[in-house]
């Protein structure tokens, strides 16, 4: 149940954001268009009230549980950084808008990119290790939650994947291929 609903959730939110932006750029009401793109964080309560309530009512907590507190912290972290992205291609495509800004690839400022997604990429651990922590409070039962601390582990692993590979240009910065 949890599966699908984690699914449900990561297509809802995109659902709020492609009607939102509809209403913003194609049909020019503003209003309605922040209306719908501000349902997004209630996709992120929902599961985790889904969640909560599925392991409350006995379930053993599984690595889907796990995934749905790393959905929502990315949700959280990334968020607005999503919906600017959509935003701007949105803006583009249908209102004359300018085109998007390319993201670095080269330089100081490719460094620099990479140091911001790492924080992003710290600030959605530090939600989601909250939340399966508040989880495993509100189960109370280690037996039952095993798969939610192997998650925070993992997740850990990979947050300090991501540093090393995002720190190292600043240290080793990439080059173009003109001064290769």
């Amino acid at each position: 149940m949890v599966t699908a609903f984690i699914i449900g959730c990561e297509i809802g939110f995109w659902v709020f954001v492609i009607a939102g932006l509809f209403c913003r750029y194609i049909l020019k009401r503003k209003k309605l268009g922040a209306g719908l793109l501000l349902m997004t964080p209630v996709v992120d309560l929902a599961l985790l009230i889904a969640t909560l309530l599925d392991l409350r009512s006995g379930a053993v907590a599984t690595f889907v549980h796990g995934i749905a507190a790393v959905y929502i912290g990315v949700s959280i972290a990334y968020g607005h950084r999503m919906i600017r992205w959509a935003d701007e291609r949105f803006a583009y495509r249908f209102a004359n808008g300018p085109a998007p800004v390319k993201k670095p690839k080269t330089g100081p400022a490719h460094a620099r990119h990479e140091r911001i997604g790492w924080l992003l990429h710290l600030l959605a651990w530090l939600i989601g290790c909250a939340m399966l922590y508040v989880i495993i409070l509100v189960v109370d039962d280690k037996s039952r939650t095993d798969a939610l601390f192997n998650m925070i582990r993992y997740w850990s692993m990979i947050l300090g994947i991501d540093f090393l590979i995002s720190f190292s240009y600043t240290l080793f910065p990439r080059g173009s291929k003109e001064t290769m």
